[in-house]
């Protein structure tokens, strides 16, 4: 990765890394989430992105409006949204982890944050990192 200060660093979160984030108060994910409030770092995300985060607080973890619609607004408003051009189909295992690789592409992140093993096979696409959340509040530090 090239060398980028701190609040310049472009950075794409896996869907995962929301959920731990808004769902799960003291674990990383959450320090992770404070650090992007306090525009440590730029957030980068996807129309698809977003859909797919409020799927998921909303099936899995039952979520309800207001509440998820006022955090799906909160993003929406910290994280720059990119609309991805192009497809890509490099995770076989698990195509919806494609949408991620799309928009870190089109966003031209410096990272992308995932806890999803099909993505961090990958350590690397098209000169884009991925790592976790505990290597991201490692650079931060």
């Amino acid at each position: 990765m090239r060398h980028v200060h701190a609040a310049r660093l472009r950075v794409v979160w896996d869907t995962n890394v929301y959920v731990s984030a808004l769902q799960f108060e003291g674990e990383a994910g959450a320090k992770a989430w404070r650090a992007a409030l306090d525009q440590r770092f730029r957030l980068i995300i996807s129309p698809p992105i977003l859909n797919e985060l409020g799927r998921v607080l909303r099936d899995d973890f039952g979520w309800k409006d207001p509440r998820l619609s006022d955090r799906l607004r909160m993003i929406s408003k910290l994280a720059q949204i990119v609309v991805p051009r192009t497809q890509i189909a490099a995770v076989r295992d698990d195509p919806d982890d494609d949408r991620i690789l799309e928009c870190a592409v089109a966003g031209k992140a410096d990272l992308i944050v995932s806890g999803d093993k099909h993505l961090r096979r990958l350590k690397i696409f098209e000169g884009i990192p991925i790592v976790t959340v505990m290597d991201l509040l490692r650079m931060l530090d």
